[in-house]
């Protein structure tokens, strides 16, 4: 947090919440690793914070898909990201290029 605090050129305080674009990073990681992943393109991201995120405590973020657009190559997602204790730190909603859409409607559940 203090290398995070000077690249902003805040350099008075470290923050007692984690910044919101670290925590946009963790949906920016997903989406760009694991679902849909590598080749993902970021069209538009919104969220809707809830509560502050916690310095010391675990986050989860994940994203669901809502719908899939083959004909555009696009996919919706539900964003959310929570503490181990279950408050929910934001929500949103993404919209991102694939190239290979046909790719994630073959995939089993949990893969």
């Amino acid at each position: 947090m203090r290398a995070f605090a000077a690249l902003s050129a805040d350099h008075a305080a470290v923050p007692a919440s984690v910044p919101g674009p670290l925590v946009g990073g963790l949906f920016s990681y997903l989406l760009g690793v694991r679902l849909p992943g590598p080749g993902t393109n970021y069209l538009k991201q919104s969220l809707d914070f809830l509560a502050p995120a916690p310095v010391e405590e675990e986050l989860t973020a994940s994203v669901t898909v809502t719908r899939l657009r083959p004909d555009k190559h696009l996919v919706d997602l539900e964003t959310i990201c929570e503490t181990a204790s279950g408050i929910r730190i934001c929500q949103g909603r993404a919209l991102v290029y694939v190239e290979d859409v046909e790719q994630l409607t073959m995939q089993p559940p949990g893969s």
